[in-house]
């Protein structure tokens, strides 16, 4: 994220921050989650922020379960973000 610091905003452009690990079975905590996409909304504009994965799950992980886990954390970091960002 450090590169893009003072990168020239070209207009409205929507950005979407990689919130989840694809390669790993480690489900993140939605708070860590939420911090990551926080800061990289006060890097490119918290208007120009969608939260997803890094890339597609799976057969990168270990089963649907954890595909779900991992999605549920992505949707309550994300939520935990908003408040955050939007109050």
């Amino acid at each position: 994220m450090a590169s893009l610091r003072g990168a020239p905003a070209s207009g409205r452009q929507d950005s979407d921050a990689g919130c989840r690990r694809h390669g790993s079975d480690i489900i993140e905590h939605p708070l860590g989650v939420a911090d990551r996409i926080v800061r990289y909304a006060n890097i490119v504009g918290k208007e120009n922020v969608i939260a997803g994965t890094d890339c597609g799950l799976a057969s990168r992980v270990g089963g649907p379960e954890i595909c779900w886990a991992k999605l549920d954390a992505l949707g309550k970091g994300a939520a935990l973000a908003t408040d955050t960002l939007f109050g």
